[in-house]
């Protein structure tokens, strides 16, 4: 029990592990939506036929 209560800074350490966790957690979700949100947008772009290869690049990869 000792280890839970950190030396008496239990009441700034346990909410620092929250907030960081709370913080991880966001950053993975919002990491999350974005790629699903790319994804949709270049699968529309390709049914459009569109070509979504960077500036520079050429079919084949090369240079």
């Amino acid at each position: 029990m000792d280890y839970f209560s950190m030396g008496g800074y239990a009441a700034y350490v346990w909410p620092s592990y929250g907030i960081a966790a709370l913080v991880l957690i966001g950053l993975l979700v919002n990491s999350w939506t974005g790629a699903r949100r790319r994804e949709a947008e270049v699968a529309r772009l390709r049914e459009l036929g569109a070509d979504i290869r960077r500036p520079g690049e050429t079919a084949g990869g090369g240079r």
